[in-house]
């Protein structure tokens, strides 16, 4: 791997965070609901996969779920930690702990299965992708695509760049000065002070200053210290699609009835109408939404 690999620090980051991922993300006082967990279920139960693999499982965070649905579970992570919780977790479920490992979705030979002969029914990805170059993302999407059996089920989750459209901070900013303007590149075509001015007028009027930075609690690297990308929701489409992937579909979740750095104004009322919109099928999604599932079936 080159020397810019990020894996070593998005390992440090998670790896003091075992014991409480789960509690942070899926518990009562998560600060959006886990409804993705409930799309995955659903999608899964259509498909009428027997088997999953879990590529960056965590601390078996939906594969506990999985296990209680009956399906013959398999995960891997990057940080050992997690692996550990995930063993213990998925111990009380009667799952072997050879069914869990360490491993990166960029090999292709975490992918193979403990415990399973064959390629699996469905490969599921959540919460990893933004923590993957640009550059890697193709090679991410085959990894997934060819551990899958023909005519199975591949989900990846992402953040949604569209969603910075949306925000009015410094998600906007940096969608409209790297994707649209490529500010860069005008810069060096303009040669003077006339873009950068022009720049600075525009970032004037967005919140840079959220939402603010999520910083380590040990002393370790925090999730937005390492790198936590978004992801353009048809770009990805299309690199699954060339990976192998049919009948691809994109569904949002995590929706905004107002941009967040509103929300001050009726906490409550902000909660209960954004989960009010949740349906991972309408168009607003596209921008409302802040993350999106990917699914589809392996050709």
């Amino acid at each position: 791997m080159s020397t810019d690999d990020p894996e070593p620090r998005v390992r440090a980051c998670y790896a003091t965070w075992a014991q409480s991922y789960f509690a942070d993300y899926y518990g009562a006082d998560a600060p959006y609901p886990p409804v993705h967990r409930e799309i995955v279920r659903e999608e899964l139960r259509r498909s009428g996969a027997r088997s999953v693999l879990d590529a960056g499982c965590g601390p078996a965070s939906i594969l506990r779920f999985l296990a209680e649905d009956g399906l013959d579970v398999f995960g891997f992570d990057l940080t050992p930690e997690m692996v550990d919780e995930a063993r213990r977790v998925l111990a009380a479920h009667a799952v072997p702990a050879e069914r869990l490992w360490q491993g990166s979705v960029l090999q292709a030979d975490s992918f193979q299965a403990a415990g399973s002969d064959s390629r699996l029914d469905a490969v599921i990805c959540l919460g990893v992708l933004p923590h993957i170059r640009a550059q890697d993302d193709a090679q991410v999407a085959k990894n997934l695509v060819a551990a899958t059996a023909p005519g199975g089920l591949v989900m990846a989750e992402a953040r949604n760049q569209f969603f910075g459209l949306f925000t009015q901070n410094r998600f906007t900013y940096d969608f409209l000065a790297d994707e649209l303007i490529c500010a860069g590149d005008l810069q060096a075509k303009d040669g003077g002070a006339a873009v950068p001015d022009a720049l600075a007028e525009l970032r004037s009027h967005f919140r840079m200053d959220l939402p603010p930075v999520r910083k380590g609690t040990q002393g370790e690297p925090g999730y937005d210290e390492v790198l936590s990308r978004t992801h353009n929701p048809l770009l990805l489409k299309q690199q699954f699609e060339e990976a192998g992937l049919t009948d691809v579909r994109l569904l949002f979740y995590h929706y905004h009835c107002l941009p967040p750095m509103l929300a001050h104004y009726a906490p409550d009322f902000f909660r209960r109408e954004s989960l009010s919109m949740e349906n991972p099928e309408d168009w607003r999604g596209m921008f409302m939404a802040s993350a999106f599932i990917l699914t589809g079936r392996r050709r």
